[in-house]
């Protein structure tokens, strides 16, 4: 499983390395008039930057989500005398997560901001 997970990063990294010189244009054409289809890739580069970013960013905020509450539940079930301090705790931790996601909103939203594609 490792592996496999290993081999998925890097193939992602790897990805995102060699993107701008898939999409790089060649020197002739950015001498072109500046309403040339560069302007269009780079907002829908831009726009998929900014879904990408939320998407992973929802994803992996719900299973730390999940995670957490599978565990406290867990936990108080073993211990309910700790309940109290374990629900405490729980809603701490979920803020924290939650955050994450509410980061990645804003990177997204700055993205397409700096493209002038919202607002």
């Amino acid at each position: 499983m490792k592996k496999i997970i290993s081999v998925v990063l890097i193939t992602l990294a790897l990805i995102c390395l060699l993107v701008p010189f898939a999409m790089a244009e060649e020197a002739a054409k950015e001498a072109a008039p500046a309403a040339s289809s560069g302007d269009s890739s780079t907002k829908s580069m831009a726009a998929l930057a900014a879904a990408l970013a939320i998407g992973i960013a929802a994803f992996g905020t719900g299973i730390g989500q999940g995670l957490g509450l599978s565990k406290a539940c867990e936990g108080a079930a073993r211990n309910p005398g700790a309940a109290g301090k374990i629900q405490l705790l729980l809603i701490i931790g979920l803020a924290m997560i939650e955050s994450l996601a509410i980061y990645a909103l804003l990177v997204a939203l700055g993205i397409l901001i700096n493209q002038k594609m919202f607002f």
